[in-house]
């Protein structure tokens, strides 16, 4: 098979190579990749900021395709057949309940071939079957980004009358913001161009702040509330605005904390923390169950992710690129096999 293998901790380490086909064992069934989608753990693989991977090694953890084997003791029956797209979770072991450190050892693209290949080997009880009105693209966008935005939207009980702060537009917040509008919420985008707001816009959200002009946005995010604050802020970003998600916050609201683009250390205000009675989640994406609650919202409500651009097999370098630059896209970055 066709196959991208970074060979080394580093953007110019991609490598186009041919491998043997991998042969589904016991349990396991075998998926004909058709798209993948990147994530900013891609770009920390990629660039040594994530333990735990071996090189060469076939990176991306999402990606979507369609089932063209049954390994031994997998039945063709109606919950996996042959012929059935399907998207393979991001942690094939944890399956439901709650995170274990034995469930989460097992990674797609860190310690486990990726999805930027023809076929993978995959547990069938980790697939989850691709909405009907999603192509391979989109699906590919599922894993990680919907079900972490859906893991924080469930965190804080939003609901009619809930005001969800989201911060930047990448895929975690632009899945949190469609499922929020989904749940009836008030959603508050701060954003860094009027372009992107724009974007936002369309997509449903109530108030727009621009944290360029506004740095202070969690002062706006309180002047909106008639300052009462956010019931749920997704911190998107890490420690440059872990401390404004906080005082953005409401009292008893949540702080669901998802990314570290902007550093992993932050200094908080303890008391800040304690008076309000704030609940500071962390996440680690979410189980199989986790994802097949997320799929069945966009499919209920037809939520379309919102994919930036799509690039061809042979583009994967462009597609890091782009993911490295972190300023122009809005939304995923979708890599599609061209191949078949």
């Amino acid at each position: 098979m066709h196959a991208i293998q970074l060979v080394a901790p580093s953007l110019s380490g991609l490598r186009r190579t041919v491998l043997a086909d991998p042969q589904p064992g016991p349990g396991e069934v075998l998926v004909r990749l058709r798209a993948a989608a990147l994530n900013y753990i891609d770009l920390a693989v990629a660039t040594e900021r994530f333990p735990g991977a071996r090189f060469p090694m076939i990176p991306v953890s999402d990606g979507a395709g369609e089932v063209v084997a049954l390994g031994p003791d997998v039945e063709d029956v109606e919950d996996v057949r042959v012929g059935m797209r399907v998207v393979p979770h991001f942690m094939p072991d944890w399956h439901s309940g709650p995170l274990e450190q034995r469930r989460v050892r097992r990674m797609r693209g860190i310690t486990l071939p990726g999805s930027l290949a023809e076929y993978v080997a995959v547990p069938a009880a980790s697939v989850v079957p691709l909405p009907a009105h999603l192509d391979f693209a989109q699906g590919a966008t599922l894993p990680v980004a919907a079900t972490t935005a859906w893991n924080a939207v469930r965190s804080a009980q939003v609901r009619p009358g809930s005001v969800v702060v989201l911060l930047g537009t990448g895929g975690v917040s632009l899945f949190a913001l469609q499922f929020a509008k989904a749940s009836g919420a008030t959603v508050i985008l701060a954003s860094s161009s009027e372009e992107k707001l724009e974007r936002g816009r369309r997509l449903g959200a109530d108030h727009l702040v621009d944290y360029v002009a506004r740095p202070d946005w969690d002062a706006a995010v309180m002047d909106i509330t008639s300052g009462r604050g956010a019931d749920l802020v997704v911190e998107s970003v890490g420690g440059a605005t872990f401390a404004r998600s906080i005082t953005a916050a409401a009292v008893g609201g949540t702080v669901f904390t998802v990314g570290f683009v902007g550093g992993a250390h932050a200094q908080v205000d303890v008391l800040a923390i304690m008076s309000k009675a704030l609940r500071i989640v962390g996440n680690n994406t979410g189980s199989v169950a986790d994802l097949r609650e997320a799929v069945r919202a966009i499919a209920a409500h037809r939520i379309e992710p919102v994919i930036d651009r799509r690039f061809g097999f042979d583009e994967a370098d462009d597609a890091y690129a782009v993911l490295a630059e972190g300023r122009t896209h809005v939304g995923k970055l979708a890599i599609v096999h061209e191949r078949g």
